[in-house]
């Protein structure tokens, strides 16, 4: 592979403006490499008059600067104020990130680094100002060709530049941030020490200050307190130990900001609003250290993503450099390299330091000391290829495509299009199957959306909140997927008698309690507690459902709304399963493929419910959006949802009343609503239609290199939100469709749809990310000062 395209995949996604443009560059020595060419081509020239010695002023963009435990036990240990991640509350001076060289000092002039050898020719010169921006000056720019080169060296410095100064601001975030964490953690020490009162042994040293008596006259030198309050930690430094004591009263300035986390303490939030007293209890300790942990693993990604981003761009820096010399034939790359060496990108070593000092805290406070364990938690598993998963892929597809055939050669030689029992079987049979077909093409959509986001290098897992290593590929989905399909094509092969047994006047009762037994299956499947077929990525699955049944009472987080909009678009899947209840329960006889659910009175209030209870998870979700974060868009989108569920509700009486007036009530509705979604789904959902853009009534960033398939999907969104006219316009059949398998049609089209929707919904969230730079998660941190927002 390529060293351009293995940097691209390298590349953080939501910090790609940030990293040096290594294709644009390349463009340039490209360009001067073919003029190389054409120059050897062409016949000698007389050779040019000797330069002037004056120098090409060059334009750069300015930046910002920037810049144990001897004598006590392990378990002593986990109540020891934490003396920070980043030292900075010693007393000793700070150490310089650089070295002392000519390069890394801070200059308040410009200065001039010569860096070539005596027998070697001078062809650059590196300046750095007092802002630490360098400027190159090609040297020899009177040459035949030189504004090529000096045009290479400009962007070459903009592009250092850039990289310089985003690293920098970076690493001065991780430095603040290693402050906040350090001193989260020591009220974490303190609340654990005065939740657990931990019954240790104490050196001597310590138990003689412990056991003596407390005299108002003690300072904060000598405390005389319990021994609680005087666990200390024995900090080795050159040339004595430091006791340090526990800083416990520090909770009496210390207010939990623990949100509630499940329904019933949101309702009681709401009922009895915060407590006025500071209640430390173990459940508060548990769930603050929860949150410590999981800010502790983030701020670690976070190193680990500067690292890479730092090695990355001198390692591209070291290429392009190098592909320049070996065009041009010079030697440029030894002192810009050097220069690039002693910057503050290369000599910086902050974030190793912190990444060393992290990894030892949480190791000894979140891991029990267990450094494998620690490091399994910080470090993220990589996730293998699996050769098993595309030969059992294969496998099961071949098998759905055979069983397919099967069906087809069976129903044609047996005639049973035209047979008697057709209507039956298709009225009773049909609909539970097709419950099924539902969820294998919702699967088949959303593995083509993962292929597509992986192609165009959308960053879903990052969005979704997946677990890494843990989170499916499109081969996972599809294997999952044509698992089921095969299972139900066997089902629908065992269903196909269209005849009673003239002895019995019944079907056998085996094969008509198999859509039932198909539907158990994948029901004990997903709730399975063993660790078979994706356990993490079920467990991840249903809480989100679970979320969503109780909309109003969770946090709304990206992956919970997004699965309620792919329940909207199984509103079909919904009724299949309250089908499956009354023909299996009150409504009829399965014996003899009849019932009455659809003259049943609850059958068909329930019928509605149903289809609107996913519309209300949506308008729930916007509604406790609007409330925390007071933004008005959610209430639009709010009243989005209602006049769907108005249109819904209006079009399910029509279909069973019929009339005028709920004809007029049904048309209106859904051209309200249609309009409403469509407007919607185009100008908020997917940003496009933005005519002031780089793209003409796109928007300035696309994923996909064909503008075309943008304005395509605009038009097909749109004529797929129109399949409601099916029910409206009162098409029941159509030619060789039974009307049970046309609704079945219409609702496979909404889920097409909506797999459509889901790339261009995610592409947008993605390049959000991206034009914020926005690569982490944000982890509330459970501490806050009392009297104000501010946190520890």
């Amino acid at each position: 592979m390529k060293f351009g395209r293995e940097f691209e995949t390298q590349m953080i996604q939501e910090w790609k403006e940030a990293y040096m443009d290594y294709r644009s560059l390349k463009s340039i020595v490209k360009q001067i490499l073919r003029y190389h060419l054409q120059k050897q081509q062409r016949p000698p020239a007389p050779p040019p008059p000797p330069p002037t010695g004056d120098t090409v002023p060059l334009k750069t963009d300015s930046g910002g600067g920037g810049t144990g435990t001897a004598g006590l036990s392990r378990r002593i240990s986990l109540y020891r104020a934490f003396s920070g991640l980043t030292n900075r509350a010693s007393r000793s001076p700070k150490k310089s990130h650089k070295h002392h060289n000519p390069l890394s000092s801070k200059r308040h002039h410009h200065h001039h680094y010569h860096l070539f050898d005596d027998d070697e020719e001078q062809v650059i010169l590196i300046n750095e100002d007092e802002t630490s921006s360098y400027t190159t000056t090609f040297l020899s720019s009177a040459e035949e060709g030189g504004e090529m080169e000096v045009q290479f060296f400009r962007r070459l410095d903009g592009e250092f530049n850039k990289v310089l100064r985003f690293y920098k601001q970076k690493v001065e975030n991780v430095m603040e941030e290693a402050d906040e964490l350090s001193r989260q953690l020591n009220v974490l020490i303190a609340l654990r020490v005065k939740v657990e009162n931990p019954n240790v042994h104490l050196p001597p040293d310590l138990n003689s200050v412990a056991s003596a008596p407390a005299s108002p006259h003690t300072t904060m030198r000598t405390p005389a307190t319990s021994p609680m309050d005087v666990i200390r930690e024995m900090e080795q430094t050159e040339d004595k130990k430091v006791f340090k004591p526990a800083p416990v009263e520090m909770l009496d300035h210390i207010k939990l900001k623990i949100e509630p986390e499940t329904p019933l303490s949101t309702l009681k939030l709401m009922i009895l609003g915060l407590p006025s007293e500071q209640t430390f209890s173990k459940p508060e300790l548990k769930r603050a250290e929860e949150l410590m942990n999981r800010a502790f693993v983030e701020f670690y990604q976070k190193l680990r993503f500067l690292k890479s981003y730092c090695f990355l761009n001198q390692l591209a820096f070291a290429k392009i450099l190098k592909k320049y010399d070996k065009t041009t034939s010079r030697n440029a790359s030894k002192p810009y390299l050097n220069t690039v060496d002693h910057s503050y990108l290369g000599s910086c070593d902050e974030v190793s330091r912190l990444m060393s000092r992290v990894e030892a805290t949480f190791i000894k406070h979140f891991a029990n000391g267990n450094h494998r364990e620690g490091m399994k938690c910080l470090r993220p598993k990589t996730k293998r290829e699996k050769h098993r998963i595309t030969y059992f892929l294969g496998f099961f597809s071949g098998c759905a495509v055979a069983l397919a055939i099967a069906i087809t050669v069976l129903v044609h030689i047996r005639g049973l299009t035209k047979s008697e029992g057709r209507h039956q079987y298709m009225e009773n049979i049909f609909p539970l199957y097709s419950l099924f077909g539902f969820v294998a093409v919702h699967l088949f959509m959303y593995a083509a959306d993962i292929y597509f986001w992986s192609r165009y290098r959308v960053n879903y897992p990052f969005i979704f909140g997946f677990e890494q290593g843990n989170d499916l590929g499109y081969r996972e989905v599809l294997l999952v997927g044509s698992g089921l399909a095969v299972l139900t094509f066997g089902g629908v092969i065992s269903n196909l008698d269209m005849e009673m047994d003239p002895r019995t006047k019944s079907f056998s009762v085996i094969t008509e309690l198999v859509p039932l037994a198909l539907l158990v299956c994948l029901l004990m499947a997903l709730f399975c507690p063993f660790n078979i077929i994706y356990r993490s990525s079920r467990y991840f699955f249903v809480g989100s459902v679970f979320r969503c049944l109780l909309s109003p009472l969770y946090k709304v987080i990206l992956p919970d709304f997004f699965l309620a909009d792919q329940l909207t678009s199984q509103v079909q899947t919904f009724r299949s399963l309250l089908f499956y209840v009354c023909y299996y329960g009150w409504g009829g006889d399965f014996k003899k493929r009849t019932h009455t659910c659809y003259d049943s009175e609850i059958y068909k209030e329930l019928y509605l419910v149903v289809a609107i209870i996913p519309y209300w998870f949506r308008f729930a979700q916007s509604i406790r959006r609007l409330v925390e974060e007071k933004d008005k868009m959610h209430g639009l989108n709010a009243l989005k949802y209602l006049s769907t569920i108005l249109a819904v509700a209006a079009r399910t009486i029509f279909e069973m009343k019929r009339g005028t007036y709920w004809l007029t009530v049904a048309v209106t509705t859904s051209s309200i609503a249609t309009m409403f979604n469509t407007y919607w789904d185009i100008f908020k959902d997917w940003g496009l239609m933005n005519r002031n853009s780089k793209n003409p009534w796109l928007r300035d960033k696309l994923l996909v290199p064909y503008k075309s398939i943008y304005f395509i999907v605009m038009v097909v969104n749109v004529v797929l939100r129109l399949a409601w006219m099916q029910t409206v316009l009162g098409i029941k059949e159509a030619p060789f469709l039974h009307k049970r398998a046309l609704v079945a049609v219409v609702a496979s089209l909404e889920i097409v749809r909506r797999g459509i929707w889901n790339f261009f919904r995610l592409e947008n969230e993605h390049l959000n990310n991206v034009g914020k730079y926005r690569a982490f998660k944000s982890v509330p941190l459970p501490f806050q000062e009392l009297g104000g927002s501010k946190t520890v």
